[in-house]
């Protein structure tokens, strides 16, 4: 026999890492929109303005139309007739005095005022999951 080395081989063993990526549905989504409607009342003062007239007799014989004038908060406009006579002369019949009257009401009316919120649901897997209530301003 000859004396050679014995020479013993031990197997080496190597792992590999193989990272794969599948897509997997982890849940769902649904939104829609909900309308709430309500009933409202809107206050509000309203003005509003009005003429009063009075009609004042002058009869009396005039050379030319008077000017439209104020006196105070009036409003003096001449009304002329022209009169067939022997002689035209101008007759002034009337003056209008205009006054503004003035006033305010209070009023209240119902309005109805809508408000649109989302509503979203989560879907899992097993079935709905939590609501989420999202409010449109």
């Amino acid at each position: 026999m000859t004396d050679q080395p014995r020479t013993n081989a031990i197997p080496l063993a190597e792992e590999e890492l193989r990272v794969e990526k599948r897509l997997v549905t982890a849940g769902k989504l649904r939104v829609r929109t909900v309308v709430d409607a309500f009933e409202d009342v809107v206050r509000e003062t309203l003005a509003s303005e009005r003429l009063e007239v009075n009609r004042v007799p002058i009869d009396r014989d005039v050379q030319a139309a008077p000017e439209v004038r104020t006196e105070g908060d009036v409003l003096i406009i001449p009304v002329i007739e022209e009169v067939l006579v022997v002689e035209k002369r101008l007759v002034l019949k009337e003056e209008l005095h205009v006054r503004r009257l003035l006033s305010q009401e209070n009023v209240e009316i119902p309005v109805t005022v809508r408000k649109q919120r989302a509503v979203v649901e989560r879907m899992t897997p097993e079935g709905p999951g939590h609501k989420e209530d999202q409010e449109q301003q």
